[in-house]
């Protein structure tokens, strides 16, 4: 009998961290479960180190993810968009034709993506050009969104799906700190993350939670 097909999980991120803080949990989670997940990266994220040269930057990044990566059970492919020009560098590229060919092949039951309410202006735009991607699939998987630099959601009439992380939240941890190159703000988003955990795990009488919203 031929082999069942892996359930498959695709989560978009703007820059090299930002699938571990913001659902980081969940794909431990669903790797652990068997699932096939894959994050997208679509910055290494050069403006980080400005005094250092731009391939040293992006190898030191992509190291840092891919380490993550390995921690947390997923594959991660990362592209070079420029910081603050995503939209003309994607449109310049042609990357919609291969990023539909990637998500029409593996047929991902979720796709998980930065939130419209996110204040960073490359999340907004990874966050557009999902929703660009999701009208001209041949199929329509559930549409999620995360939060990264929005530390409260605003009220929404949006589904909210909770994902228990009580056994997953120290390895999202640990990968976080992967990104050593970071080290100057990832004080913030473990604070932060925190919070978070505790605060969704109250909702569904856990530990520790991640909350993603539903748009589609």
């Amino acid at each position: 009998m031929p082999q069942k097909k892996r359930e498959s999980i695709i989560v978009f991120g703007s820059h090299s961290d930002d699938f571990v803080i913001g659902a980081g949990g969940a794909i431990a989670n669903y790797a652990q479960d068997g699932k096939k997940v894959t994050s997208i990266v679509f910055s290494h994220g050069e403006k980080s180190h400005p005094w250092l040269k731009e391939k040293v930057v992006q190898d030191m990044r992509s190291k840092e993810a891919l380490e993550a990566s390995d921690l947390l059970g997923c594959k991660t492919d990362i592209y070079d968009l420029g910081e603050m020009k995503f939209l003309e560098h994607y449109q310049e590229r042609g990357l919609e034709k291969e990023l539909l060919k990637k998500i029409n092949k593996e047929k991902p039951t979720k796709i998980f993506t930065h939130s419209i309410e996110d204040p960073h202006p490359d999340h907004k735009a990874v966050y557009q050009i999902t929703l660009d991607l999701y009208e001209k699939l041949d199929f329509k998987p559930e549409l999620y969104v995360y939060s990264v630099w929005n530390p409260v959601s605003f009220k929404t009439n949006w589904p909210s799906l909770y994902v228990n992380i009580t056994k997953t939240f120290s390895l999202k941890l640990k990968a976080l700190k992967s990104f050593r190159s970071q080290k100057v703000h990832v004080a913030y988003p473990f604070l932060l993350l925190l919070f978070r955990a505790i605060k969704n795990g109250f909702k569904i009488r856990t530990l520790f939670a991640e909350k993603f919203f539903r748009i589609k």
